[in-house]
């Protein structure tokens, strides 16, 4: 029901967008992603198409994730409790106190780099390094190291690593590193998967991911734990509200 609600109120705003008179049309500026990067950033609908989207959203089992786009305020609805970021600080709201066991400051926007991959290493602040590719069932994946300047979000010495094929410039794996709870960089990646994909709103984007175990040189071997799968996306040029993403009054 808030799915259905939430895509009611984005296809008003962009009714209401479309029917300005006055509108005024910016060119984009050209942007310096090394060649291969700006390739899978076309194979996966190219990063003009995302720049004129607002919202975002996707479920996961039964949280619905909400994100705008430009702020990254977001907003985490489930049955029991909600989190988010509401552009000043990390709310929660439980129905019942201590329903919730997570971290709300680590995981309000957790899946959505997850789901946003790839166009969310395109964010300002970002520096670009080819790496050693890895392999898999015999065919080499090339990456990019992306790594962020001082400053740049709650966890700037986060590191990732995309890897993608080859021939099609396919997205085809994540390693990252996480320095949320050390704040120190660290050389541990995880990997995950990027198996099945969905067009929504021209851009392409995962249907799931799975976390996958690795050999001593790196490489991916066998999946770590069971897929991830993202359901009903919602990719819209509309925005909502401010309040959307404030903590609920009681």
């Amino acid at each position: 029901m808030k799915k259905i609600f939430l895509l009611l109120i984005l296809t008003i705003l962009v009714s209401c967008k479309n029917q300005q008179k006055n509108e005024v049309i910016k060119e984009t500026k050209k942007e310096n992603f090394p060649e291969e990067l700006s390739n899978v950033f076309k194979k996966h609908g190219t990063i003009d198409v995302w720049k004129k989207q607002k919202t975002l959203s996707f479920n996961i089992g039964e949280e619905v994730h909400t994100a705008d786009l430009n702020s990254r305020k977001t907003v985490v609805n489930s049955p029991k409790y909600s989190l988010g970021f509401d552009g000043n600080e990390v709310w929660l709201d439980e129905e019942i106190e201590g329903v919730y066991k997570g971290n709300p400051t680590f995981y309000y926007n957790l899946y959505f780099y997850f789901y946003a991959m790839p166009f969310v290493l395109a964010d300002d602040g970002i520096i670009y390094e080819k790496v050693a590719p890895i392999s898999f069932e015999g065919i080499e994946y090339p990456g990019y190291k992306i790594s962020y300047n001082a400053n740049i979000g709650s966890s700037p010495d986060d590191n990732y690593i995309v890897y993608f094929n080859a021939i099609t410039y396919q997205m085809e794996w994540l390693a990252y590193t996480v320095t949320f709870n050390s704040k120190e960089p660290s050389e541990t990646y995880s990997l995950i998967k990027y198996s099945d994909w969905a067009t929504v709103n021209g851009l392409v984007l995962p249907k799931e991911i799975t976390w996958y175990k690795k050999d001593e040189n790196g490489n991916p071997t066998v999946p770590a734990r069971t897929a991830t799968e993202f359901t009903l996306p919602l990719v819209s040029g509309g925005k909502l509200g401010d309040s959307f993403f404030n903590k609920p009054v009681k």
